[in-house]
C-alpha cells in the first residue's frame, strides 16, 4: 500500500466546481482513501489531495504516483501539480512496547 500526497493549485474553476469544493471543505474529512480526498481553504486556490494506492509486489513509487494522479484527474477539477510525496507503507515498521513494560 502506498500513501500519496499531492499538493497543487486549482486553475480556472467554474462556479459549479467551486460550489462542489466548498461543500467538500464544509464536510472536511482528512483521510487517505483510494478515491482520494481534498483539503483546501475557503479561497479554493491551493489544495492537498491524499490518496491510498494498493501495491502490487513489483510496484514502486512511479506506479503509485501515476495511479494517484489518475485518481486526482478523475475528480475533474482543473489543477496544476506543485509537489508529490509518496510513502511506501510496506516499508513502515511498527514498534510495539514489550508486554509489561511501563504499564498497568
Amino acid at each position: 500500500m502506498f500513501r500519496v500526497t499531492i499538493r497543487g493549485a486549482f486553475e480556472e474553476l467554474g462556479e459549479d466546481d467551486r460550489e462542489a469544493l466548498r461543500d467538500a471543505v464544509d464536510s472536511l474529512q482528512v483521510a487517505f482513501t483510494e478515491a482520494g480526498t481534498f483539503t483546501c481553504d475557503r479561497s479554493l486556490s491551493a489544495f492537498t489531495f491524499r490518496c491510498e494506492v494498493p501495491a502490487e509486489p513489483d510496484d514502486g513509487e512511479q506506479e503509485a504516483t501515476e495511479r494517484a494522479i489518475a485518481a486526482l484527474t478523475a475528480h475533474g477539477f482543473p489543477h496544476r501539480i506543485l509537489r508529490i510525496g509518496v510513502t511506501d507503507m510496506r516499508n513502515i515498521k511498527i514498534r510495539r512496547k514489550p508486554r509489561g513494560a511501563g504499564g498497568t
